[in-house]
């Protein structure tokens, strides 16, 4: 065997009682740091427990344990009546001077392999503090049903039958109870002709969209959505290496005559739309618009994809039926998601397709991921069936087109000659067109530093498209915090 160690590296060692880690712990990791630095060497014996709990003032134990601990790892081996050595298993390094906390832990900042950085996947995530918040059109979570939704998911808990339940892996497209509800509430609420069969549980949707690129589009595919949209999806188009193509968006939704003449010199695989409100500008899609959308989607065989993110909440009549509803022929993947009803925080969506799509989306689903909450679907199932979520919906409206006919009363008061925006029919937000003098990225920036947070409308810009105008979300926010947001917007633009 080789040398012993010098007794002096050990005084070397610090430890904290402070520390939420073992002290035992912490004397094994800076024993195996002297290790991977080749400050001690393969085959070198190391001082013998005794030896080192004098030098750090260690109880024995203490010592033997953190010994115990790199032995099961294989980084020491001891030998009766011989002592304990690294192990002769480990190569030769050469040695190094110890590093602060700031070198060595530079793994964990920066990996050591090749990243392909792509510039669509630069995605900062910034989560505001301010007391006011004039969001994307989030809906407001004091309303939801969370006391409800906590009963029935205790239920599930409580619920006989632990191993049927608990015990095994279910389906990947979610367990039969929600998607027989969520078929039966799609059925009455929006007019889609569904049975369970033609819905996955996903976990929003954005899940959705992923999981379709998955599973249905290839490389080189065309895309086609409106400019502006939502840059979220237009990512996982790309991402999926599919070839986007933009079209316009008028008062009336997308220009389907631009589609047309797309479809005429190119195959298109799949146009993503939201019909029902349009993002981010809120207008929705006319009816002639809608009909020869879908009889553009049979005569060329493509998908639509249907983002119906808040059909829960229009105010002025009956919301517009989906695309979905007048579907005869399977072209439609309509999805929709709880998380826009309730809170972001709820990751409940859900696709709608023909049987044989959503089979063969479950099974790639199961690829990422092998089955979505079933607890929290079956639980959504309860209150589904119960009516929960029909009387919340009812009184949710009423609150949100109150507030948005207050908001829109204080624009038009306090910010006629500084905003322009049409009374959205439904939705959580209104799209404002800001004058072209006022800096809409400082004023955001001001205004958050004086407690109100809302978009600076960079997100909604394009090569082609390049509006000084932003979503202004009203449906989370109280009167009271409507009308000091606008003061405060009214004193920095006055």
């Amino acid at each position: 065997m080789d040398s012993s160690i010098d007794d002096h590296i050990f005084t070397e060692i610090k430890l904290s009682a402070e520390m939420h880690r073992a002290i035992y712990l912490q004397l094994a990791d800076e024993i195996l740091l002297l290790i991977k630095k080749g400050i001690i060497r393969s085959n070198q014996k190391l001082p013998s427990s005794r030896k080192i709990a004098h030098l750090l003032n260690l109880n024995r134990i203490t010592v033997t344990k953190a010994i115990s601990e790199l032995q099961t790892q294989g980084w020491l081996e001891s030998f009766v009546g011989r002592g304990t050595f690294v192990s002769n298993h480990i190569p030769d390094l050469e040695p190094e001077q110890l590093r602060n906390g700031t070198n060595a832990t530079k793994a964990q900042n920066i990996a050591g392999f090749e990243l392909n950085e792509l510039h669509y996947l630069v995605n900062p995530y910034f989560v505001p503090v301010a007391e006011l918040h004039l969001d994307d059109g989030y809906p407001d979570p004091r309303l939801a049903p969370i006391k409800e939704l906590y009963r029935a998911y205790r239920n599930q808990l409580s619920r006989g039958g632990i191993y049927n339940r608990f015990g095994s892996y279910n389906s990947p497209d979610g367990p039969d109870d929600y998607k027989e509800a969520l078929s039966q509430y799609l059925n009455e609420s929006r007019g889609l002709k569904t049975k369970a069969e033609n819905i996955l549980s996903v976990r929003g949707t954005l899940m959705g969209i992923n999981l379709v690129c998955n599973a249905l589009i290839s490389p080189g595919d065309v895309i086609v959505s409106g400019i502006p949209g939502w840059q979220r999806a237009e990512h996982n188009f790309i991402h999926a290496r599919a070839r986007h193509i933009g079209i316009s968006v008028d008062e009336y939704g997308i220009v389907v005559d631009e589609l047309r003449e797309i479809c005429k010199k190119t195959p298109v695989r799949m146009v993503y739309v939201t019909p029902h409100h349009h993002y981010p500008t809120t207008v929705s899609l006319r009816i002639d618009r809608r009909l020869e959308l879908l009889r553009l989607a049979s005569e060329y065989g493509f998908i639509i994809f249907e983002d119906d993110y808040d059909f829960d909440f229009h105010y002025n009549n009956r919301p517009l039926m989906p695309l979905a509803s007048a579907d005869e022929n399977g072209m439609v993947i309509y999805c929709g998601s709880f998380s826009k009803s309730f809170s972001p925080a709820f990751r409940m969506g859900y696709l709608v397709a023909s049987e044989n799509v959503i089979a063969h989306l479950a099974n790639i689903r199961i690829l990422l991921d092998r089955q979505g909450d079933h607890i929290l679907d079956n639980a959504m199932a309860q209150i589904l069936n119960d009516g929960t979520i029909q009387r919340y919906l009812r009184k949710a409206s009423k609150i949100y087109e109150e507030r948005r006919d207050y908001f829109c009363s204080l624009l038009t008061q306090n910010l006629t000659n500084a905003v322009e925006f049409a009374i959205p029919d439904g939705g959580m937000t209104i799209w404002a067109r800001f004058d072209e003098k006022i800096d809409l990225e400082k004023l955001a920036k001001i205004a958050y530093k004086k407690g109100l947070y809302f978009s600076d409308g960079s997100i909604h810009k394009y090569a082609n498209f390049n509006k000084n105008a932003t979503r202004l979300g009203f449906a989370s926010a109280t009167k009271e915090d409507l009308q000091s947001s606008v003061a405060i917007l009214k004193s920095l633009i006055a």
